[in-house]
C-alpha cells in the first residue's frame, strides 16, 4: 500500500515498522549522563537562605561540584496536595515551564516552617498531619504523615539539573568539556550528547546544550505502581532494571510490540502507588522526553528493644524506588497524598481537569476502516446495518475521503455531495466523524497551506524556515498548535461558513499528532525545530498533540456558537487531554495478544485520568479470524470507546460479513452496549463531576484486598459490573476472580448468584464472556433498542436490582439531551438515585439543583436475591396513590420479575415488596 501524494509519500507493509529506527534507552543522551552520576549525593540545601510566604517555602541547594545554585518551592495546595519545584535562579534562558495543563492556579495554603533539629528544615501541613523534613546535607526530603515516613525525595542522591551553558566556541577551551556533574572522560562529548547528538543520520544539534533534570523518589511501604502510559505493557509497572526504562516520548509506533517500555502515541507522566492502607500519586508536570526508572525491592526494618541496644526483631518492608529524567524544562512535580483511589482521582483532576461529558451518540457503536471509498459506500454500509438489525451511532472517514490529503477537503469524485450524504445519515439519527491531521501539503493553491504560510502559523524549523517533514499528502508543513493564535485560526476552520460540505453531525478525529513525520527521526519531528515562544521541539513536544485536540474541541463548540458538545478523538495526547475528548490504542494487530493487552493498557489510561478511551475492535492490522473478532467485539461493548477500525490493505470486516453465526454474535454484543447506554452514560457523568474512571481495576473498588493488586484480566464497569473477556481462542472454561469477603456476585444473565472473595470456574462457549453483577448495586438499562441512540431517547427503562448479603442495593441514573450544554448553563439534567432497603425500591432526587422534562418511564424491574415469594408488590408516588402491581417469582433463581410499571423517570416513587 502507498500513500498518495507524491514520490515522497512513505510506503507501510503489512509487517510492524522496523523497530530499529526507535531509540532503546542506551542511545539517548541525557540518560546516559543521568546514569553516570556518582551515588554520592552532591548537592546541598542552603538553609540559610529560607524564605517563607503565605504561599510557598523557597531555598537555594548547591551543586558542590560544579558551584550552580537552584531554587527549590514546596507549595501546599488545598486538597491534600504538594507542589515541588526546582529552576536555575539565574539561567542563561528561560527554561521552559509547561502552561494550559493545570486548569488554573492551584490554591495554596501555608506551610508552618520549624527547626527541629540542627540541618534540618521542618514545614507542618497541621490539618493533614504531614511534615516535609528538608535536611541540608546531602539534601534530601521525606515526607512524613502520621508519625510515618510516606516518601523520599532524593535519598539515592539522584538530584541532576543540567544548567544551560554557553556554546563552546564562546567558552575558554579549557571548559569544553563540560560539567557533568560526572566524569566525562569515560566516555566522549559525542557519546553523551552534549552538544549534539547523532541517531542514524540523524543530528540533533543542541543551541542550548544540555539540559536535562532528573530526580529520585522512594515510596516507603508501596511495591504496586501504575500508571505513565502509554505503553503496550502490563497495568502493573515493573522494575526496569538498569537497561531500559518507561520511555514517555509520543511516536508513531505502526504495529507496536507487546511487554515493550517503548513510548507510542501519548504521554501522561503520572504514577500511582498503592498498599492496603494509603494510595498516592506522583506528577511530573514535564512535556519533554522522559524516563522513569522503576526499582521494587523489600528493605529491611530494624526495630530495637527500648535500651536502644539488642535487635529485638526484623521486618521486611518494600520500597519502591521511582526516578524520573526529562531532556529539558524544570523540576515541576506535584505529589498527591490520597489518601484512598478516589481521593487521588480527584486530587489529579483538581489539577488538570475533569473528562469532558461526551454526547451520548458517542457511547454508542462506531464503524470506521481506512478508507470507506465514496458515498455510495457509506451508503450501503449504513443500509448494512439496518438491514443487519445491528444498531451503530457513526461512521468514520479516514484520509482518502479528502482532495489528495487537503484537510477540510473532499475528493469530488468520490464525494461529490457530501452534505447530501450527511443529511441522509442524519436522518438515521446517526454521525460522521472525519479526520484532520496538523500536517498540512506544501502547495500554494491550497488555502489552508497559503494562509497558514501567510500568517506565520507553522513550526519553524532551526534556520528559521518553516519546517517542512513528509506525512500523507507528500512534502508538508506542521500548524505550531502551541501558538494560541493558531490555536484559534484553527478551531475558525470549522465554521460551516469555512468548512465546505461539512453539518452539525460531523464531528472530528485527530490522527498523526505525536506529529508523525514519515523521514523524520524515529518517524517524529527534528528536536531542534522552533516553536511559539522560540521554544525548541524538544521542550514540548509531549504535549503538541494535546494542543491540535484542545483547538478542535473548541473549535466544534464555537460553530454550534456555544450550544452543542464537541467530540474528538485523538491519537497523540498528554496529562489534561480528558479535557478534550476520547483516545485510542493506536495501530494494533490482529492478534489474540493486542486483545489481551488492550485491557491494561485501557485500565492504566483510566486511572491515569483518561476514561474515555478504547482499542481498535478487531485490530487495526490484519484480518481477524472470526472467533478473535468476535471475542473483540465482546470485550469492546464493555469498553468505554467502542469503534470497529481496519486498516487500508485487510479484507473488509463490516459485521455481518462472517457468516450468520458470527453476525448473530457480533449483534449481540453490540446489543449489549446499547440495552446498558444509560448506565454508560451515567459512568460518564460520574467522571465528569467526580473524576471517577468508568473502567476501574479491581484494587480501585477494593483497595484492601492484596489478591486484587495484581489482576489484570478482568475488570469493574463502575462499581457494578465485574466484567472478564475471554482472550485466548478455543477457550471452554475460565478462571474468574469474584473479590469481596462479604459480597455476592449474580450472572448478568442467568441471575445465578456466587459468595465473594472467591475465583470461579465458569464454562465458556462463544455466545457469551462472563460478566456479573455486584450485589448492592442497581444497574439502568432500556427495555428496547433502536438504531442508534437517537432513537432510544423515549424507549422505557428497566432496573436490575441486585440485593447485598443485608438485602440492600443502591444505584443512580444520570439524564439529560444528550448533545448540548444545556445540562452546565441551564441545569436541565435529572439525577435520580435508587434505594433497596427494607423490602422497598425507592426514586428521589440525587441532586436538587437539576431540572429536565423526560416522557420515559420505569416499564420494569428485576429484583436479584429475593429468597422469598412475596405476598403483594404495590407501587406508591408522590401524590399518595397506591397500586398494585402483578410479579412473577422465580424460587430456583430467586428473581422478582415487576412489569408494566409505567413510573416516571423523573418522579418520586417508591415499590413495596410484602
Amino acid at each position: 500500500m502507498e500513500a498518495a501524494g507524491g514520490e515522497d509519500a512513505i510506503s507501510f507493509q503489512d509487517e510492524a515498522v522496523d523497530k530499529s529506527i526507535f531509540k532503546d534507552c542506551s542511545k539517548i543522551g541525557f540518560y546516559r549522563r543521568q546514569k553516570l552520576i556518582p551515588r554520592k549525593n552532591t548537592y546541598r540545601a542552603l538553609l540559610d537562605s529560607v524564605t517563607s510566604g503565605k504561599d510557598s517555602t523557597k531555598f537555594q541547594i548547591i551543586n558542590e561540584v560544579n558551584k550552580v545554585p537552584l531554587l527549590a518551592e514546596v507549595y501546599g495546595i488545598e486538597g491534600n496536595i504538594f507542589r515541588f519545584k526546582i529552576s536555575e535562579i539565574a539561567p542563561l534562558k528561560p527554561r521552559y515551564e509547561v502552561s494550559d495543563v493545570l486548569i488554573q492556579k492551584p490554591v495554596t495554603k501555608r506551610l508552618t516552617p520549624c527547626t527541629e533539629d540542627t540541618g534540618v528544615l521542618v514545614l507542618k501541613d497541621d490539618s493533614v498531619n504531614l511534615k516535609f523534613h528538608i535536611t541540608a546535607n546531602p539534601f534530601t526530603i521525606d515526607l512524613i504523615s502520621e508519625d510515618e515516613p510516606v516518601l523520599s525525595i532524593n535519598s539515592m542522591g539522584q538530584l541532576y539539573f543540567e544548567h544551560l551553558q554557553m556554546p563552546p566556541k564562546h567558552r575558554p577551551s579549557t571548559e569544553c568539556k563540560e560539567d557533568v556533574s560526572t566524569d566525562p572522560s569515560q566516555e566522549s562529548q559525542d557519546d553523551l550528547g552534549l552538544w549534539q547528538e547523532k541517531f542514524g543520520k540523524f543530528v540533533d544539534i543542541k543551541a542550548n546544550g544540555p539540559s536535562s533534570i532528573g530526580i529520585d523518589f522512594s515510596l516507603h511501604g508501596f511495591e504496586h505502581l501504575y500508571g505513565i502510559p502509554q505503553h503496550a505493557e502490563t497495568h502493573q509497572l515493573k522494575n526496569t532494571g538498569d537497561t531500559e526504562a518507561y520511555r514517555l516520548y509520543n511516536l508513531d509506533v505502526y504495529g507496536y510490540k507487546l511487554h515493550d517500555k517503548l513510548g507510542i502515541y501519548g504521554s501522561i507522566p503520572y504514577l500511582l502507588a498503592h498498599k492496603l492502607d494509603r494510595t498516592i500519586g506522583i506528577f511530573w508536570l514535564n512535556a519533554s522526553e522522559t524516563l522513569v526508572e522503576i526499582n521494587i525491592q523489600p528493605t529491611i526494618e530494624h526495630t530495637l528493644s527500648p535500651k536502644g541496644s539488642v535487635l529485638a526483631k526484623q521486618k521486611v518492608k518494600p520500597r519502591a524506588d521511582v526516578r524520573w529524567m526529562s531532556e529539558s524544562g524544570i523540576i515541576d512535580v506535584f505529589i498527591l497524598m490520597g489518601p484512598t483511589p478516589a481521593a487521588v482521582f480527584k486530587q489529579y483532576s483538581i489539577l488538570t481537569g475533569t473528562q469532558a461529558l461526551p454526547p451520548l451518540f458517542s457511547l454508542g457503536y462506531h464503524q470506521c476502516r481506512w478508507n470507506y471509498n465514496d458515498e455510495q459506500d457509506v451508503k450501503d454500509v449504513d443500509a448494512g446495518f439496518d438491514d443487519h438489525d445491528i444498531p451503530y451511532d457513526v461512521i468514520w472517514l479516514d484520509i482518502e475521503h479528502t482532495e489528495g490529503k487537503r484537510y477540510f477537503t473532499w475528493d469530488k469524485k468520490k464525494f461529490p455531495n457530501p452534505k447530501r450524504m450527511q443529511e441522509l445519515i442524519k436522518s438515521k439519527k446517526r454521525k460522521i466523524v472525519v479526520i484532520s491531521d496538523p500536517h498540512i501539503k506544501v502547495d500554494p493553491m491550497y488555502s489552508l497551506y497559503s494562509q497558514a504560510k501567510e500568517k506565520g502559523y507553522f513550526v519553524k524549523n532551526n534556520k528559521g524556515g518553516d519546517f517542512e517533514g513528509i506525512c500523507w499528502p507528500g512534502a508538508s508543513s506542521y500548524l505550531d498548535f502551541t501558538n494560541p493564535r493558531v490555536r484559534e485560526w484553527y478551531s475558525s476552520l470549522f465554521a460551516f461558513s469555512e468548512y465546505e460540505g461539512s453539518s452539525d453531525i460531523l464531528f472530528v478525529w485527530n490522527d498523526m499528532n505525536e506529529p508523525s513525520v514519515f523521514k523524520g527521526p524515529e518517524l517524529t519531528m527534528e528536536k531542534n525545530a522552533i516553536h511559539y515562544g522560540n521554544w525548541e521541539h524538544r521542550d514540548l513536544h509531549n504535549v503538541y498533540g494535546f494542543y491540535q485536540q484542545m483547538a478542535t474541541a473548541q473549535g466544534l463548540i464555537q460553530r454550534s456558537k456555544g450550544k452543542e458538545r464537541p467530540f474528538v478523538l485523538t491519537r497523540s495526547f498528554f496529562a489534561g487531554s480528558q479535557k478534550y475528548g476520547a483516545v485510542w490504542t493506536g495501530d494494533n494487530v490482529s492478534e489474540w495478544g493486542y486483545l489481551k493487552f488492550s485491557i491494561p493498557m485501557l485500565l492504566t489510561l483510566s486511572v491515569a485520568g483518561i476514561p474515555f478511551c478504547g482499542a481498535d475492535v478487531g485490530g487495526f492490522i490484519g484480518d481477524p479470524e472470526p472467533e478473535l473478532l468476535v471475542r473483540w467485539y465482546q470485550a469492546g461493548a464493555y469498553q468505554p470507546f467502542f469503534r470497529g477500525h481496519a486498516t487500508m490493505n485487510t479484507k473488509r470486516r463490516e459485521p455481518w460479513l462472517f457468516g450468520e453465526e458470527h453476525t448473530k454474535l457480533i449483534r449481540e454484543a453490540i446489543k449489549e452496549r446499547y440495552a446498558l447506554l444509560p448506565y454508560w452514560y451515567t459512568l460518564f457523568y460520574r467522571a465528569h463531576v467526580t473524576s471517577e474512571p468508568v473502567m476501574r481495576p479491581l484494587w480501585v473498588e477494593f483497595p484492601k484486598e492484596l489478591e486484587t493488586f495484581s489482576v489484570e484480566d478482568e475488570y469493574m464497569l463502575g462499581s457494578a459490573l465485574l466484567i472478564h473477556p475471554i482472550t485466548e481462542p478455543k477457550i471452554t472454561m475460565v478462571d474468574v476472580f469474584l473479590p469481596g469477603f462479604e459480597e455476592v456476585w449474580y450472572d448478568f444473565r442467568t441471575f445465578v448468584h456466587w459468595e465473594g472473595a472467591r475465583t470461579l470456574k465458569v464454562p465458556i462457549a462463544l455466545d457469551r464472556i462472563p460478566v456479573f453483577q455486584r450485589g448492592g448495586s442497581v444497574v439502568p438499562m432500556k427495555t428496547a433498542l433502536g438504531r442508534s441512540t437517537g432513537w432510544m431517547t423515549h424507549l422505557p427503562y428497566e432496573l436490575l436490582v441486585a440485593l447485598d448479603t443485608k438485602g440492600s442495593a443502591k444505584g443512580e441514573l444520570y439524564l439529560d439531551d444528550g448533545h448540548s450544554f444545556q445540562y452546565l448553563h441551564q441545569k436541565q439534567f435529572l439525577h435520580r438515585k435508587f434505594l433497596f432497603c427494607d423490602g422497598i425500591l425507592s426514586s428521589s432526587c440525587a441532586d436538587e439543583n437539576g431540572h429536565y422534562h423526560s416522557e420515559c418511564v420505569v416499564e420494569k424491574v428485576l429484583i436479584l436475591g429475593i429468597n422469598k415469594q412475596p405476598s403483594s408488590v404495590t407501587t406508591s408516588s408522590s401524590d399518595g396513590q397506591e397500586k398494585q402491581v402483578v410479579f412473577t417469582y422465580c424460587s430456583k433463581t430467586a428473581v422478582l420479575h415487576l412489569e408494566k410499571l409505567s413510573l416516571n423517570v423523573g418522579a418520586n416513587w417508591e415499590i413495596h415488596v410484602k
